[in-house]
């Protein structure tokens, strides 16, 4: 599939009639979202024939990429029950097979590496400090390849230091650096567009050491 035509399918997709503040609810734009995942396939491998799951998906968009790419399965998860109503319909009108959980995705009880990719779009922490480490800090559990995500250009040394001191990433690079427009969502916005700087990284898990059996 062609970037456009990835970036046209998600245009289409419906998003958040009332976004919730606490839980900066933020769409991922079609821009933004189809050359995430374009280049998480076309460049790394890391979404055909993979299992994927798209963490705080809220509608769904990221996931609904993933699949239009050929994921084996999605999977996506989200705190807000109404998010995910949106996102199964967004999922049903392409004919897309995703698997929506209601969860916290910071209590996730899943154990060990159960997902090859994780995408995701996290809470950037501005109205609570560390959420998207939060985020970063379980991805790095579950994701047997590649964890891609969003942060704040701003905060690039610190997630860096963070996915490799911290989190024992394997690799942490930035992919390329976007323009996010947050639009006027919420009433404290003061301009109609407030426009952000983000980068794109793609974070490779520790390798797991593998314990050696003497014979």
């Amino acid at each position: 599939m062609k970037l456009k035509q990835l970036e046209s399918f998600l245009g289409d997709l419906q998003q958040f009639s009332n976004p919730k503040v606490e839980l900066e609810q933020y769409p991922t734009g079609p821009h933004i979202a189809s050359r995430m995942l374009y280049t998480a396939e076309n460049s790394f491998g890391d979404v055909s024939n993979k299992v994927v799951a798209d963490f705080g998906c809220g509608c769904g968009t990221l996931g609904v990429a993933a699949a239009l790419l050929g994921a084996e399965h999605v999977i996506g998860l989200d705190i807000d029950p109404q998010s995910l109503e949106i996102a199964s319909l967004n999922a049903e009108d392409l004919e897309l097979d995703i698997n929506f959980v209601h969860c916290d995705v910071k209590n996730l009880g899943w154990r060990g590496r159960i997902v090859d990719t994780v995408v995701m779009n996290p809470p950037f922490g501005t109205r609570k400090k560390g959420a998207d480490m939060d985020f970063l800090a379980v991805a790095l559990k579950v994701a047997s390849q590649a964890v891609y995500s969003l942060h704040k250009s701003s905060t690039r040394d610190h997630v860096r230091k963070a996915a490799l001191r911290n989190f024992n990433a394997s690799s942490a690079e930035v992919i390329c650096e976007l323009r996010y427009d947050v639009p006027q969502l919420y009433k404290f916005h003061k301009k109609k567009e407030v426009d952000i700087a983000v980068d794109l990284w793609r974070f490779v898990p520790p390798k797991d050491k593998l314990e050696v059996h003497h014979s």
